[in-house]
């Protein structure tokens, strides 16, 4: 049979995905995965013989929606809708119309009770993880936690050894922005962290991030501080994949960072700030003690995904200090 799953944003909710997808196309080898998401994010779904992937526009507008069930309805068997939008489903819609059986996840209306001044000692969500292994096995898939990493990409790891060398010492990502205000830490602290780190004669410090602004401010950053490097909008999702191999550790906030780290069997040292992960977006495998966190906040967590509003106005979810970090790694 021939699935056609269907998860378009954001790039840490696919890659969330990845262990999901991989433990089907290994138990299920004589069926065929057809991945639709945003484009260049296909990186993520190699060294799965039996997955392909198909670029979709970042919107699927309706136009989007009426050109993907053309191309695919012969080709598919059956649908898997881990986005639930409303064009999705209306593409799920023509797809059961054209005789495919259709399967949706089910994230509910759970989540508002956490969003509150109370939400901290409540009962944890389903994580992402779970949402998706039940909309699989809905769909007749059973999946499994064997997942650990993907298999080395050759072409990229070429690169990345040609560009970075050998690695000596310890190799140290950072990742500290996040889409929301809400999701990182000041800059003070970021700038804190860094300086801390790259005194240490034996470590090597790689700034990861994407945007315009931030390659800016993390190019500066790198121009200050000795054995700092910034490899945002440097590298193709690929290679910076490659490179997070090669790392001891990944400092990062809520963010896709901790996700991109698991999908290479990387330790990730996330920072939650305004985000709390009984929301269930803690990354794959990584170690709980490894979440740093405000816990004497009544207020965590107010925001699902990320806010560029406080409702005390002093954002105090933030103020977490660079030692705190240091010392757990």
């Amino acid at each position: 049979m021939t699935y056609l799953i269907i998860r378009l944003a954001t790039l840490g909710n696919v890659a969330m995905t990845v262990p999901v997808v991989a433990s089907l196309s290994r138990r299920y080898p004589d069926d065929r995965f057809i991945i639709a998401s945003k484009k260049n994010l296909g990186a993520m779904f190699s060294g799965m013989p039996n997955v392909d992937f198909r670029e979709v526009d970042n919107h699927l507008d309706w136009k989007g929606v009426w050109a993907l069930w053309k191309a695919l309805r012969e080709e598919t068997d059956a649908v898997i809708d881990l986005q639930a939008t409303l064009r999705t489903r209306v593409l799920g819609t023509l797809m059961r119309i054209s005789g495919k059986r259709v399967t949706r996840v089910h994230y509910g209306r759970l989540r508002k009770h956490l969003i509150t001044v109370w939400g901290i000692g409540k009962a944890p969500l389903p994580s992402e993880f779970e949402r998706y292994e039940n909309a699989f096995r809905r769909a007749g898939l059973e999946t499994d936690e064997t997942f650990t990493a993907l298999p080395v990409n050759k072409a990229a790891e070429k690169v990345i050894r040609a560009r970075y060398g050998t690695k000596e010492g310890k190799w140290i990502g950072l990742a500290p922005f996040a889409k929301s205000k809400s999701n990182m830490l000041p800059y003070r602290v970021t700038k804190d962290l860094i300086e801390i780190l790259s005194k240490n004669e034996q470590t090597h410090v790689f700034l990861f991030g994407a945007g315009e602004i931030e390659c800016e401010m993390l190019r500066q950053w790198a121009s200050v501080f000795p054995r700092t490097e910034s490899v945002a909008g440097q590298l193709k999702l690929e290679e910076e994949l490659e490179l997070m191999r090669l790392l001891d550790v990944m400092i990062c906030m809520d963010s896709a960072n901790q996700h991109l780290s698991s999908l290479v069997g990387l330790r990730a040292i996330s920072v939650w700030c305004a985000t709390h992960p009984i929301i269930g977006f803690k990354g794959w495998k990584q170690n709980p003690a490894d979440i740093i966190q405000r816990h004497d906040l009544r207020c965590r967590p107010c925001t699902y995904h990320g806010t560029n509003h406080c409702r005390y106005g002093n954002f105090a979810c933030r103020e977490i200090e660079a030692e705190t970090i240091i010392e757990r790694i």
